[in-house]
């Protein structure tokens, strides 16, 4: 028992500490943008919708599971295009069960580099907590007094949250930059006990290269993210067959080695599967992460019949 529990306090400490996990972490971002960026919000010209089950370190007690719902769609609104979206997401890590709800909005300008949606997600955190938080006795611990900043027990509270992102695309290339829990909330259990959401900042990007063989493309792709006292990158590369079938790698710095698979079923539907091998020092207890994901996308502007087209699959 006392293992377990010190696994679990490593395990929190890993997540918070070294790669500032307050925002869940997706190995397949490059099918799933609309997370951390706003501006994304539209940019299929369609309505699309995305469901994603994460398992982190399988196998190990308290690791974190991720449930996410998203979709968003172009609208035609103040003379121009313009983009909304919805994301729900359930994460559960340790003693705590999260739930938050965002709504998106982004507004697109014509430039010379491509389209440029400037998305603004404001949304509802709901911080949940449930548990005895013990420290074990042994030669490196002594029990402590309780300590005042964590709730005893179960305790449940909810914070507005607010989220910017830029986002540049065209049929080639898309570039984005973003900022999650830009006001920081304080999410305050009683008058001791509080919780920050503290602020993400996120730098994406990927390019369409064109094979020699026409069948063939490569999409190379990048996520960076830190909040500021530590960094933690994406490297990505999917090599796709005829648009419908891809398979590749990526590389999580000083985290992990995933393989990437997909394709789509029928015209819209999308099914990816992502497996990570872990790397850093948890690998000792934790072999790997599983990630599905399930997308499906309706141009409403065109016939079924006729092949779907998506920025969201560089």
């Amino acid at each position: 028992m006392r293992r377990t529990v010190s696994f679990l306090f490593l395990v929190i400490i890993v997540e918070f500490a070294a790669y500032g996990q307050q925002d869940p972490q997706y190995t397949n971002n490059m099918h799933y943008k609309l997370g951390v960026n706003p501006g994304f919000a539209g940019t299929g010209d369609a309505i699309t919708g995305l469901l994603i089950n994460r398992y982190q370190w399988s196998g190990v007690s308290g690791a974190p599971k991720t449930l996410v719902f998203s979709a968003d769609a172009t609208i035609k609104a103040f003379g121009g295009s313009e983009g909304v979206g919805i994301n729900v997401l359930s994460d559960k890590y340790g003693f705590y069960d999260n739930t938050w709800v965002t709504l998106s909005f982004s507004h697109k300008i014509t430039t010379a580099l491509g389209t440029l949606g400037l998305g603004i997600s404001p949304g509802v955190f709901n911080y949940s907590i449930n548990g005895e938080w013990v420290i074990p006795q042994d030669d490196m611990y002594t029990q402590p007094e309780s300590d005042p900043s964590i709730p005893q027990g179960e305790a449940s509270q909810m914070a507005f949250d607010m989220g910017f992102g830029a986002f540049l695309y065209t049929n080639k290339y898309y570039a984005g930059f973003s900022v999650t829990h830009l006001n920081q909330a304080a999410v305050k259990y009683d008058e001791v006990a509080t919780d920050y959401l503290v602020r993400h900042y996120y730098l994406m990007g990927a390019y369409n290269i064109k094979l020699s063989d026409p069948l063939f493309e490569l999409w190379p792709s990048f996520m960076v993210k830190t909040d500021l006292a530590s960094v933690q990158f994406d490297i990505n590369a999917n090599i796709v067959y005829n648009e419908k079938i891809w398979g590749g790698l990526s590389y999580r710095h000083q985290d992990a080695l995933a393989l990437l698979l997909g394709m789509e079923l029928f015209n819209g539907l999308r099914v990816g599967y992502s497996f990570d091998l872990v790397t850093s020092a948890l690998s000792r207890n934790a072999i790997g992460s599983h990630e599905v994901f399930l997308s499906y996308s309706i141009d409403l502007d065109k016939n079924r019949s006729q092949k779907y087209k998506s920025i969201r699959f560089l």
